[in-house]
C-alpha cells in the first residue's frame, strides 16, 4: 500500500488498525500533523503494544522547503522549533525515530529523508528507495555465482532451493525460486563452458519447476544429445511433444529415433 500526504496518514492508519490488508507499506510524506496528531499519537501507542511481524514500512519526509519561511531551520535542530510551520516535519521525524526503536513488535522498518525534494517531487523517489527496501528480499542472492565457473554445483543448487524457501515464505503458496527462462540460461551457458554437470543440474531444475512446460523438457533433450544420449534425449523430447503436440518435437522424435538405430 502506498500513499502521500493524506495518502501516507492513510496507510500508516491502515497499518496500525487493519494491519491484515497489507504486508507492505509506503507513507510518501504522510500528514501525522493532522487533526492534533491525532493518528501520530494512536500509532506510538500501538506499535510499542501490538505485535508487527512480517509487516513492513518505509516513511519518507521532504525536506527542501523547510528553510523556505526560516532560514535558521534545519533538520538538525528542526525538532527545538515549536512553530506550527514545523509541525509537520516534526511530527513525521517523531514518528519515525519512535518506529526506529520499537524492536520488540517485529515491524520490518526504515525512513529516509530528501533534503532537495519537496512535498510535490518527493513521492517519485520514494516510492523507488521504498520498493527497493521493501523487497530486498526478493533480489537475487550472490547472482555472481550463478555466473562463476569456479562455483560448485551443490552451492548452486543450494541457493535456488534457499530462494524457494524465501519466495514461498513471503508470498504464502509454493513458488519456484527462478524464472524457466534464467534456469535454461544458466544450464545453456554451463553447457557451452563444458560444464555438463552443472548443465544438468539446472536443466533438471527447470523440468522440476516447471513440470508442464513442453520447452523444459525438449532443453533437457538438448543436454542429452550433446552428451551422444539419444535413449534419455528421446524419452524428454517424447515427453516434450506429449505437451506441445507441436510437429517441431514430433520431428525431433524422429531424428532421435533414427539415431538410434
Amino acid at each position: 500500500m502506498v500513499g502521500h500526504s493524506y495518502g501516507g496518514l492513510f496507510t500508516i492508519n491502515t497499518l496500525i488498525y487493519h494491519p491484515h490488508l497489507f504486508e507492505n507499506y509506503i507513507a510518501i510524506d504522510p500528514s501525522l500533523d493532522c487533526d492534533n496528531q491525532k493518528v501520530l499519537k494512536s500509532a506510538k501507542e500501538i506499535l510499542k503494544k501490538e505485535n508487527f511481524d512480517g509487516k513492513s514500512l518505509f516513511v519518507t519526509l521532504s525536506a527542501g522547503s523547510l528553510h523556505m519561511q526560516n532560514e535558521e531551520i534545519t533538520l538538525d535542530n528542526v525538532m527545538q522549533d515549536t512553530s506550527e510551520y514545523t509541525l509537520f516535519t516534526r511530527s513525521i521525524t517523531e514518528f519515525s525515530e519512535f518506529a526506529s526503536h520499537q524492536k520488540q513488535n517485529g515491524i520490518n522498518f526504515s525512513w529516509k529523508t530528501y533534503e532537495n525534494d519537496i512535498h510535490g517531487t518527493v513521492p517519485l523517489p520514494s516510492m523507488r528507495d521504498g520498493l527497493i527496501f521493501l523487497f530486498e528480499w526478493y533480489q537475487l542472492k550472490s547472482f555472481w555465482k550463478y555466473n562463476n565457473p569456479e562455483t560448485p554445483v551443490g552451492e548452486l543448487v543450494k541457493l535456488v532451493r534457499e530462494r524457494e524457501k524465501t519466495l514461498t515464505k513471503h508470498f504464502a503458496y509454493p513458488c519456484a525460486p527462478l524464472e524457466e527462462e534464467l534456469l535454461n540460461m544458466t544450464a545453456y551457458m554451463a553447457l557451452q563452458s563444458d560444464q555438463p554437470e552443472k548443465a544438468y543440474a539446472f536443466f533438471n531444475l527447470a523440468v522440476e519447476y516447471y513440470p508442464q512446460s513442453a520447452n523444459a523438457y525438449d532443453s533437457m533433450a538438448d543436454y542429452f544429445e550433446t552428451q551422444n544420449d539419444f535413449e534419455n534425449a528421446l524419452k524428454n523430447v517424447e515427453k516434450a511433444y506429449e505437451l506441445s503436440r507441436k510437429d517441431y518435437h514430433k520431428n525431433r522424435i524422429d531424428e532421435f529415433k533414427k539415431k538410434l538405430k
